[in-house]
């Protein structure tokens, strides 16, 4: 198996870019999903009989560990397939290879029915997630604070969708610790889809824009200190001159004058009361276009929501890649070695440089 290094960042352009940077072979073993294997004789029953109930000619679905989604895929499939799949099961060939076949009972098929229906949204967070032109570091808190709300339990849930809302739940609620929500929120504050920070309490909603403030005329103070020690540096050639690269360094403000006078937290505070009076952008929006459109009227928030929203929110990527990798590491190609795939992994996702 192989490990993957990528690259993912925000061009001038407000584009979301990702490259493939290494890939690696990984010796440890990788867990890997056991696919069922359908006889010919009951796929043959289960096309015969989609066709005769005016089913999709779809193919059953099997759930696979580290696929998301897969267990409502399947069950999905499933209720929609279910009237072809007794027939197929209940057709003589099928009877005949087989003596003892399972099926569903009305109960069960309910218990299905009720799963997938509580599963939807897990689903659509999912899809969300899965996004990779569209930063989605953002989404994380609304959509963590939204799934929250639709895995708790209600007083019409079955005792089987209880039992796993709860379990969804719990499990939701244990993510992300103090500093790690601070960064999505964060993120979200930078995202003008979600800058009203709805989701989160007033003082969290005043300390998240604080911060927001705080970063961002750091950030520019850093710029500018950077930019003052280059200027006040001499070039290698002037060495010989009466001013030595000592004291090309020197500070030469009043005591007391602030060297960022021009980018204080103020000037930081008026951008962010300015971003947050203007209008939400609707949630089927381009962040990143907006962002072009309006960088010039946000200097420092700006270049602050391009380090911040460049940052993937899954590896969605990454493991997009191995189904590239897939189609180069086959039987027939078993003496590739770990440099080679390397290289040609490099050079398929990156040739568009």
């Amino acid at each position: 198996s192989y490990v993957t290094i990528t690259a993912h960042f925000i061009d001038d352009r407000w584009k979301m870019n990702a490259y493939v940077l290494q890939t690696r072979a990984m010796h440890e073993s990788h867990t890997g999903a056991h696919m069922a294997e359908v006889s010919t004789t009951a796929a043959e029953a289960l096309k015969r009989n989609q066709m005769m109930l005016n089913l999709p000619h779809h193919k059953l679905i099997t759930d696979v560990a580290v696929r998301w989604n897969s267990a409502y895929e399947m069950l999905s499939r499933f209720l929609e397939q279910q009237p072809a799949i007794c027939a197929a099961l209940l057709s003589p060939e099928v009877r005949k290879s087989v003596s003892d076949i399972c099926t569903l009972t009305e109960m069960e098929i309910s218990n299905a029915e009720q799963v997938v229906q509580a599963l939807k949204p897990m689903l659509v967070a999912t899809n969300v997630m899965c996004e990779e032109k569209t930063p989605t570091v953002s989404v994380i808190a609304p959509l963590h604070t939204q799934l929250l709300s639709d895995m708790s339990s209600t007083a019409k849930d079955s005792p089987l969708v209880k039992e796993l809302k709860n379990a969804i739940f719990q499990d939701l609620s244990k993510r992300y610790n103090s500093s790690e929500k601070s960064n999505l929120y964060i993120s979200s504050a930078l995202d003008p889809r979600f800058k009203s920070l709805l989701f989160l309490t007033p003082d969290e909603m005043n300390e998240t824009f604080a911060k927001v403030v705080t970063k961002a005329a750091a950030l520019q103070e850093a710029a500018d200190l950077m930019d003052n020690r280059f200027q006040s540096t001499p070039p290698p050639d002037q060495e010989g001159s009466t001013m030595s690269a000592a004291e090309g360094k020197i500070d030469y403000t009043e005591p007391g004058e602030d060297l960022f006078t021009v980018h204080s937290p103020k000037r930081t505070e008026q951008e962010m009361k300015r971003y947050q009076e203007a209008p939400a952008l609707p949630l089927t929006e381009d962040p990143l276009e907006w962002w072009k459109s309006q960088a010039h009227g946000y200097h420092l928030l700006s270049k602050l929501a391009q380090r911040y929203l460049c940052v993937p929110g899954t590896s969605v990527s990454t493991e997009r890649m191995f189904s590239t990798a897939g189609d180069i590491i086959s039987a027939q190609r078993s003496l590739l070695t770990s440099k080679h795939v390397d290289q040609l992994l490099f050079l398929k996702k990156n040739m568009h440089i």
